[in-house]
């Protein structure tokens, strides 16, 4: 039985790949080689959810690293359509907008990490008195 054991558990991985790769539950099942009724019995079991969710929560944070790599790039082009005497107003402004508006919010980040900063380090001496 403990071959079996660890099919299942492979068979489960691959059905969590399917289902971040296919465009429904029925293509994962049939991509997994299982019944969909059973890929949805799985998806109740709490370690194959908790597993799924852990799955797309890595899926979406190399998303987002992805993201943020390309922010270099974005600035660049948002910083070049503002000063291009070429582009309409509209879309001058718009660009500008944006820039002040990405300057403002990360000076927000920037304060309330250092509030949150202050804070713990309260709540630390606090917990040590």
């Amino acid at each position: 039985m403990a071959g079996h054991g660890e099919k299942f558990g492979r068979k489960q991985e691959e059905a969590i790949a399917a289902l971040l790769s296919q465009r429904n539950i029925e293509e994962a099942a049939k991509v997994t080689g299982v019944g969909v009724r059973t890929l949805l019995r799985w998806m109740k079991l709490p370690e194959f959810s908790k597993q799924y969710r852990k799955a797309r929560y890595d899926v979406v944070q190399q998303s987002v690293a992805r993201m943020q790599q390309a922010t270099s790039y974005a600035s660049s082009v948002a910083l070049k359509i503002m000063a291009d005497p070429n582009a309409p107003a509209a879309v001058r402004l718009r660009a500008s907008e944006f820039v002040f508006d990405r300057a403002i919010k990360g000076i927000e980040l920037e304060d309330i990490e250092v509030r949150l900063s202050e804070l713990e380090r309260g709540a630390e001496a606090s917990r040590k008195k």
